[in-house]
């Protein structure tokens, strides 16, 4: 580089004739290599691509298009190209808003007529069949995008979609740009490459929460500063300008004053928007703080949102807001600092924490010395008697203290809920919006929404009212983390537009509706609409352990098609998933799915409708586990791999251990020879047959014993002349190997993972 200034620049330099380009990479560079002619008789190598392997992702570059555009990857695209602040699954995505993503999606990076190069790495080929139905997960991340929708109906993710909404606020870093390049000279001439862009504009652009509505392809799309975002899918670019509202969350309540960041300040006027996701509405929260919880119905064209102030239900069709209810506790001073604000004071935690310790000695001693003697007697001559074998004791339960109602955060927000259903008496069921907060309160509202005109989907202009129907309040003040409303059936109630388009079974109205409330500390199941409580199950008392993530999935089954449960995945703080039936509440199976000290990893799970999860095993890896038994998304595929002359070739007798062949989930890797017509649907025909293979089978451990830290190899027990005589050849045997060396030298082998 021609400046000291320039070594914090990651760059690989091309030339060719006098076309001189700097590539300036946003991470460190690995490793580079040409993709050439490598035939002797060419006087030139004539390089067609150009790979660069760097820190944070793998980039190519098209050398025979002029400009030297980059080549789209169809695989490692980078998850992390910004910090994942937030991840959403949707399943069964319809084919027609599948499609219309990927169009936009291939709208903003479009090929250039004359490019005709594809992906120049072979990877193998993917066996396994095409899936039934298309998912999507959409990652929101530090620098206000959306960063991807990733299709992930296979093993791998493949990026569809980028949503930016950077583009419609003001940020302070705009002018800071500018002046830069104006100072920047034009030599040596660097041009940004990759996608990894770890820097954020702002830090109040970051995206906390995203929903989709699948069928009317409308996105909600909430941040760190309090906005919240409506967008619609559009096939065409357009110009428009964006309506902005504000909701006041507060509510005029005095004593409160916003110490935390300023609200961002959107563009006004028109604006151009590409093709894709186009915002509609700007709902700004007041104070601005991050947004902790939101849903969407399209059908009612309502959608809520909550911080760590209170809640609030916006129109978005008649633009206006519908409710607004502050949550706060005369003691939430914490609330009104704002994530990004440091006037937090370490005196008043500490302060704090020990009131709550020298409260629980208190009471623990009160109880104790309050006890009665005649009781303990009692109770010491009932533990001597000898029990029934067929009574069945109770299990041991442990204490579990309420939480103090003053606690710091206690009005945030953790979750809200739309459902038709049975609030105000047995007979008439209607709209209703549910809010569950950090204090363990649950408020239920009944919603007057104007029925959709005669003939079309869309609802009348009336106004939509909102009245209290329910509040409760748990008894330890625990967290609410999930509200769900239960049919008469037992079954949650349908999305919007599945029931009235026919798209799913039709809820019961008939039967009773129930409610499940899941805090972190318990499970619970209401009646409706008298809020009664039916069972519930008491996960902290019986576990020792706290609700992080909970999602209602259907499980299908192995044998019938046609037969389907519905039950409770919940993962906890200790990195355990547990599975209850619904609505009994009764456990059915518990496994160990995180490392309880990987907290950023139990954060970022998300549950799918199916049985399955995702979550960040890394910054920029996720992991996709299945609780169903059907439902298995697994790699099935095959690399082709040329052995060259004079090289090692694979022992053609490797012992395998069944034991070691299944630890840690190892996958089934098996190196067979390829016909020798050389056609790609040999290998895929003949799949069952190369599997059985055993000479051509390689042991797992050789393969991942590098990565498996669980594996462990002993050799130092008994061994014995029947042993090393399984590795011993007879001189039959070593003849025939050389006689045939040569003609497997030659030979081509394909690589099975499943």
């Amino acid at each position: 580089m021609p400046r000291a200034s320039y070594g914090d620049r990651h760059c690989v330099s091309v030339l060719r004739a006098e076309t001189l380009v700097t590539l300036d990479f946003t991470s460190r560079v690995i490793d580079f290599f040409t993709v050439h002619s490598t035939q002797p008789e060419d006087e030139f190598d004539n390089p067609q691509a150009l790979a660069v392997l760097l820190e944070e992702e793998l980039v190519v570059l098209d050398l025979q298009t002029p400009g030297w555009p980059a080549v789209p990857a169809p695989y490692l695209a980078p998850l992390h190209s910004s910090a994942i602040t937030c991840s959403a699954h949707v399943a069964n995505v319809p084919s027609k808003l599948w499609a219309r993503i990927v169009s936009a999606g291939e709208r903003q990076s479009p090929q250039p007529a004359s490019s005709a190069l594809s992906w120049p790495i072979t990877g193998g080929r993917n066996l396994a069949q095409e899936p039934s139905q298309r998912g999507l997960l959409l990652t929101g991340h530090e620098d206000g995008t959306v960063r991807r929708f990733w299709d992930a109906s296979g093993v791998a993710l493949r990026p569809l979609y980028k949503l930016s909404t950077a583009g419609l606020f003001q940020t302070d870093c705009e002018h800071a740009d500018s002046l830069a390049q104006a100072v920047e000279d034009d030599w040596p001439p660097f041009r940004k490459v990759g996608c990894f862009d770890p820097y954020s504009d702002d830090p109040r652009l970051g995206i906390q929460k995203v929903a989709l509505c699948k069928y009317t392809a409308q996105m909600v799309v909430a941040g760190t500063a309090g906005q919240v975002l409506v967008l619609e899918l559009s096939d065409t670019p357009a110009e428009q300008a964006v309506s902005v509202a504000s909701v006041d969350l507060l509510q005029d309540r005095e004593g409160f004053t916003w110490k935390g960041h300023e609200r961002l300040s959107p563009h006004t006027g028109v604006l151009p928007w590409p093709a894709g996701f186009q915002p509609r509405m700007l709902v700004q929260c007041l104070p601005p703080a991050a947004v902790t919880a939101v849903t969407l119905h399209a059908e009612w064209s309502l959608v809520a949102f909550g911080t760590s102030h209170g809640f609030g239900l916006f129109d978005y069709q008649r633009k206006s807001p519908v409710l607004a209810r502050c949550t706060l506790h005369p003691n939430d001073s914490l609330a009104m600092e704002g994530p990004l604000s440091r006037v937090k004071s370490l005196k008043k935690s500490l302060r704090q924490s020990f009131r709550r310790i020298r409260k629980s000695r208190v009471s623990g001693k009160k109880r104790a010395t309050t006890a009665n003697s005649k009781l303990q007697e009692a109770n010491a001559q009932l533990a001597e008697q000898t029990c029934p074998h067929d009574v069945e004791m109770t299990p041991v339960q442990r204490r579990i203290e309420p939480r103090s109602a003053d606690d710091s955060l206690s009005g945030v927000v953790r979750c809200l809920y739309f459902a038709d259903t049975f609030l105000r008496d047995a007979t008439h069921h209607g709209p209703t919006m549910w809010a569950g907060t950090n204090s363990g309160s649950v408020f239920a509202y009944a919603l007057e929404v104007p029925a959709a005109t005669a003939g079309g989907e869309k609802r009348s202009e009336q106004a939509v009212e909102a009245v209290l129907g329910k509040e409760v309040q748990l008894m330890h003040r625990a967290p609410v983390v999930a509200i769900a409303v239960l049919d008469g059936r037992g079954r949650p109630l349908p999305e919007p537009y599945e029931a009235s388009r026919d798209l799913a079974q039709a809820p019961d109205m008939q039967g009773g509706h129930a409610v499940l409330i899941a805090s972190e500390e318990q499970f619970k199941v209401f009646t409706l609409p008298k809020v009664s409580a039916k069972t519930k199950f008491k996960l902290t008392a019986h576990e020792g352990c706290r609700v992080r993530k909970v999602a209602l999935a259907t499980f299908a089954s192995v044998i019938s098609e046609d037969y389907a449960e519905t039950c409770l995945a919940c993962l906890t703080n200790l990195g355990d998933v547990h599975v209850f039936s619904v609505p009994g509440l009764r456990p059915q199976v518990h496994y160990s799915c995180i490392r309880k000290e990987d907290i950023s990893g139990i954060a970022s799970c998300v549950f799918t409708r199916h049985g399955q999860g995702f979550y960040l095993i890394s910054p920029s890896e996720f992991e996709r586990f299945s609780l169903s038994a059907r439902n298995i998304t697994e790699p099935l595929c095959s690399l082709d791999i040329s052995c060259p002359r004079n090289a090692t070739q694979p022992s053609h007798r490797p012992q395998e251990s069944p034991k070691l062949s299944q630890a840690n989930g190892t996958r089934n890797i098996t190196l067979a020879p390829e016909s020798c017509e050389g056609s790609p649907n040999s290998i895929h025909s003949k799949r069952a047959d190369i599997t059985e293979l055993p000479e051509a089978t390689l042991s797992p451990v050789s393969i991942d014993s590098a990565t498996s830290g669980d594996t462990t190899l002993d050799t130092t027990g008994d061994v014995t002349v029947e042993y090393v005589k399984d590795f011993l050849g007879s001189p039959e045997d070593s003849e025939k190997n050389l006689r045939n060396l040569e003609a497997d030298e030659a030979r081509a082998y394909t690589l099975l993972i499943k």
